[in-house]
């Protein structure tokens, strides 16, 4: 399988990485071999070799600032745009794993309907194009007799839409709720450990898991695309960030949290999305949930069903190897179809 990456930065990375520690061992227990054929980056360069790059040349290439590090190689073209790689490289899936736009979806929708135009399957880690695309991404996917897949758009590796999709396959999901934002469980667990709000955000930048500017975590917008995605993969209805109810956790105050706990609940940045629509909201929920369990920058999703009752799924959310990891998985899915 020939890959074309877009983005190189931690999830480009990370699946980069499973790619060359598990070679072997995809080999060997699914048959299953791919090729780095090229990566397009925003503002470190860009590169395409059809016979294939060395993975861990390019980590070294990326660690020291720019593609341009890359050594010297037959047949290798560092001047192609990244439309032109697309659709000319000579690759079968393209693998977007650039940053998220929920205003426009670009540049990564363009990359998307070129390769689907040039007959190459999509795996994406970025929210954008299928929050904002989705009907016609799949229309144009089905014409084209390709597939988009893009498990890792909403818990990373967790296999959230697998589940619901593939193993709840027969029931009817009536809605699907869940704790779909790590940053904002992470402050709220550090506020019930006796943290205020500015402290745990603080902590949180620190250790990565909040941007310099938090705003798309803590004001909800993050969980608020993920609703958009599981609306239209398991209702089929069409949302937009304005169709929601979307409010965050910066008014939340230790107080609050104190409260909340003498009363044997626990606050919880709670995304849901029935075939009526979506919402996100701070609300409390009682210790006996499932969800108020979760803590950290942990994940969980619970779909409700007509004929399993409640099915909550509880795993990692974010970070390089369990978002490489859900990339890897559509890929294994791809090669298996």
């Amino acid at each position: 399988m020939r890959l074309i990456l877009i983005g190189f930065g931690v999830v480009g990375q990370g699946l980069a990485r499973i790619l060359r520690d598990k070679r072997d061992d995809l080999k060997q227990r699914y048959n299953f071999t791919s090729e780095i054929v090229a990566v397009i980056t925003g503002s470190r360069g860009t590169l395409y070799r059809p016979d294939g790059l060395d993975i861990a040349q390019l980590l070294s290439a990326i660690e020291a600032g720019s593609l341009s590090h890359y050594p010297k190689h037959d047949g290798l073209i560092r001047d192609w745009d990244a439309l032109r790689i697309i659709r000319e490289g000579e690759a079968d899936v393209i693998v977007e794993a650039s940053p998220t736009n929920l205003e426009t979806a670009q540049p990564a929708l363009d990359y998307c309907v070129a390769a689907l135009e040039s007959g190459k399957h999509i795996v994406t880690a970025n929210k954008g194009p299928i929050a904002l695309a989705y009907h016609d991404l799949m229309v144009r996917a089905k014409a084209a007799g390709r597939q988009v897949l893009y498990e890792a758009t909403v818990m990373a590796g967790t296999p959230a839409l697998r589940l619901g999709v593939e193993a709840l396959a027969g029931c009817t999901v009536s809605e699907v709720r869940g704790i779909l934002n790590g940053t904002t469980n992470y402050i709220l667990t550090q506020m019930e450990n006796g943290m205020d709000y500015a402290e745990a955000l603080a902590q949180a930048q620190q250790l990565g898991y909040a941007e310099t500017d938090p705003a798309g975590d803590v004001e909800g917008w993050d969980a608020a695309a993920k609703v958009i995605i599981l609306a239209l993969t398991f209702f089929g209805k069409k949302l937009t960030l304005n169709d929601m109810d979307v409010r965050g956790i910066t008014g939340i105050t230790v107080a609050d949290v104190r409260e909340a706990q003498a009363a044997g609940e626990r606050w919880k940045l709670m995304a849901s999305v029935t075939a009526d629509g979506g919402r996100v909201q701070p609300v409390r929920i009682p210790m006996s949930d499932p969800l108020a369990g979760v803590a950290s920058a942990t994940n969980a999703i619970t779909f409700v069903t007509d004929l399993m009752g409640e099915v909550t799924l509880v795993g990692a959310g974010a970070g390089q190897t369990e978002t490489g990891f859900a990339l890897l998985a559509d890929l294994l899915a791809l090669h298996r179809g």
